[in-house]
């Protein structure tokens, strides 16, 4: 029976995983602030969540767990959405207007690029907008427990009503955070650290009446109110990229805490790492910035991206290269051509369940997914079983396959596939060698990985599996004679 275990990064270690309710699983993810295009950086965490959502309910069926509740919020009323539709309509214009238009369309926006991914919808997809009344009462609650303040127009979250354990998911005192933090500063607030729950909105602007007058809610109170109202005041796994950990998260925890202290609201909380241009940090100033759907418009299928996401494991800085993606669609065009009219057999796929399992290994489940690619060309392995488990991490998928029948794209954007048709049979060495080692044949393993550097290609080993990488002047002509 699978195990799962997860990285709390509550608890700083891994720990297994039971759910507080087994009838419905509980999952929360923070969703985009829908004012433009997801860049390339916002569709990491959603193809995490994603494969973690998949995993949890395959696991479920296994074992007889009720239903799992997947939740990620829309943004839609926010400083930077009312700044665009400005910008948008100028002097004059209805920003209101514009306001609902433009969060419409880059909602829309957002569910297609994130389905050309392969991402599936959640079960829950509320929009910051419709749960107006249910922020209002939580910040009620705040006061009335003496959480949180008036001051002219605005509420504010009162940090030392809460300062004992305000900082425990970052690691961070109170003390330190003043120290080194860019905090608003504004007289109305009693602690540097203190911050919004409420603000006053302008006639031209989008509001909402309240207690407090007519205004709009603060980024924080948004993801309690929704998440309470939909998952309760204690639910299994929350989850984001680590940029939200502080202040975001943070402040979640102390408001739904406090306004709801009979709960513990998230059990888990699981922080996906930050993602590079080739070694780079992605900024339109480097020219590295592109969309979602600046790759697609060029050709990049979206199963590709997907591949090269799965490709690392979701708590490491994740970098995107030309390299990869050439890599990425030759294995997928092989293993495509392989399941051409095949139906997915399910059968005993342990071994990749347990590795997405162990803390949602996926580099490693993809390191078994070529082992059952070779098995299945050797004629030990029906088609079926690979389709299948390939299908668990949510590829070769008859959603995501249009593009297999079409030239490749790629090679018109980042030039000839070179070696990356190579990519596979670099990898069944690199298990060949791990084998060896893991059977203690030490020194017909070294002498396996010397004669691959010769051939320019590099075997290594860590948590996510055995890793082969082609060097730009690896001789393909050597690679029959290392198998």
């Amino acid at each position: 029976m699978t195990e799962i275990t997860l990285y709390n990064t509550k608890t700083r270690k891994k720990e297994r995983f039971e759910p507080l309710n087994p009838e419905n699983v509980r999952m929360y993810v923070c969703g985009p602030t829908v004012y433009d295009r997801a860049h390339l950086g916002n569709a990491r965490p959603v193809v995490v969540f994603d494969m973690l959502y998949r995993l949890l309910r395959h696991v479920a069926k296994e074992k007889g767990w009720g239903k799992v509740t997947y939740v990620r919020n829309f943004t839609d009323v926010d400083d930077k959405i009312n700044a665009r539709a400005k910008e948008n309509v100028g002097e004059g214009g209805d920003i209101n207007a514009e306001i609902a238009r433009l969060t419409a369309q880059t909602t829309q926006w957002f569910l297609d690029d994130m389905g050309a991914l392969g991402a599936l919808e959640p079960n829950e997809m509320p929009r910051a907008t419709q749960y107006i009344p249910q922020m209002i009462a939580m910040i009620e609650e705040l006061i009335s427990k003496g959480h949180a303040y008036e001051a002219e127009g605005h509420v504010l979250f009162a940090v030392d009503s809460w300062k004992e354990r305000y900082g425990n998911l970052s690691g961070r005192s109170v003390d330190d955070m003043i120290a080194g933090a860019r905090v608003e500063v504004a007289p109305y607030k009693r602690n540097p650290m203190d911050f919004v729950l409420w603000k006053p909105s302008s006639d031209d602007l989008p509001g909402w009446e309240s207690p407090w007058g007519r205004g709009r809610p603060g980024w924080h109170i948004e993801c309690s109110a929704m998440s309470y109202e939909l998952l309760g005041d204690s639910f299994d796994i929350h989850g984001g990229g680590n940029d939200l950990m502080f202040p975001h998260h943070e402040n979640e925890i102390a408001q739904s805490c406090c306004a709801h202290p009979e709960g513990e609201f998230a059990r888990v909380w699981m922080h996906n790492e930050m993602l590079q241009v080739e070694g780079k940090k992605m900024s339109k100033s480097l020219g590295n910035f592109f969309t979602v759907h600046d790759l697609l418009e060029k050709g990049y299928p979206g199963e590709v991206i997907r591949f090269v996401f799965l490709s690392t494991h979701y708590r490491k800085p994740m970098d995107w290269t030309e390299a990869k993606a050439k890599e990425a669609e030759a294995t997928l065009r092989k293993w495509r051509a392989l399941t051409e009219n095949v139906e997915p057999i399910s059968n005993d796929h342990s071994r990749l369940v347990d590795a997405l399992a162990n803390d949602l290994n996926t580099p490693a489940a993809i390191s078994l997914l070529h082992e059952q690619f070779a098995s299945v060309r050797n004629n030990t392995l029906p088609a079926g079983k690979f389709l299948w488990a390939a299908q668990l991490l949510g590829i070769l998928t008859p959603e995501l396959g249009g593009w297999f029948e079409t030239p490749s794209e790629i090679q018109s954007v980042t030039g000839p596939r070179s070696l990356a048709i190579y990519f596979d049979k670099a990898q069944e060495i690199a298990n060949r060698w791990n084998k060896l080692r893991q059977s203690k044949d030490y020194e017909a393993a070294d002498a396996l990985k010397s004669r691959a550097a010769e051939a320019g290609i590099s075997l290594a080993a860590g948590v996510d599996g055995p890793r082969a990488t082609l060097a730009d002047d690896a001789d393909p002509t050597k690679l029959d004679a290392l198998k």
